[in-house]
């Protein structure tokens, strides 16, 4: 999953940033409002944690603008300004969760897990299908009740695919997904990710759709 970190403060921005690859989300991360507003043009993402007090254009206008846009992206708003008027006022504008500074990473985290949880349509807190279960909470992954250790980008990989049984995903759009501007794109990564989980996970999980990409069966 791939998410956008708006975050004028240094320090925040890169202890949040990086916390969020070490759970294997691809992260992008703009300092400006103004930046974010343009990237948000151009770039497509899972869900973007948005602060309010930026430079260039204040968060509560770039969350105006995406959804005049009509981009439904969720959005987190993290942020120091406490009162309650504002927090009205943010989500009023089309956030759908708020979290207030200083908060606990861990909590962060698990507000980011639900919204993309509800974003995909599921309620439940895991994924299960085919015999294979994985768990975002934990990045547990087992087939048949055995566990299996997957790499950071296999398991992204295999998230995307699981999410949606039966989509094709091109090349094109799991690099997307799971690389941000910081990392490098070597021209087959898909591939090998690919053969590595067919590898772990039994060769009939992910089928190749020859000249699409790749799908999990619906089963």
């Amino acid at each position: 999953m791939r998410l956008l970190l708006v975050e004028d403060d240094h320090m925040i921005g890169e202890s949040v940033s990086d916390i969020l690859r070490a759970e294997h989300y691809a992260v992008d991360w703009v300092k400006d409002g103004a930046v974010a507003d343009s990237v948000l043009h151009t770039e497509a993402y899972d869900l973007v944690l948005l602060d309010l007090g930026l430079p260039g254009k204040d968060g509560i206008e770039v969350l105006r603008t995406m959804r005049q846009a009509r981009n439904r992206t969720p959005v987190l708003i993290a942020t120091a300004r406490d009162a309650v008027e504002q927090r009205i006022a943010g989500l009023d504008a089309g956030a759908d969760d708020y979290v207030l500074k200083p908060y606990d990473l861990g909590e962060l985290l698990a507000r980011v897990r639900a919204l993309l949880r509800r974003a995909a349509g599921r309620a439940e807190p895991h994924y299960e299908h085919l015999g294979v279960t994985i768990d975002p909470a934990t990045r547990e992954v087992s087939v048949a009740g055995q566990p299996v250790v997957l790499s950071s980008r296999e398991w992204a990989v295999l998230e995307l695919l699981l999410a949606r049984p039966g989509a094709v995903l091109s090349r094109s759009q799991l690099e997307s997904k799971i690389f941000g501007w910081e990392d490098g794109v070597v021209s087959n990564a898909v591939e090998v990710y690919i053969h590595g989980l067919r590898k772990k996970l039994g060769a009939g999980l992910i089928q190749n759709v020859r000249g699409v990409g790749y799908m999990v069966p619906k089963g």
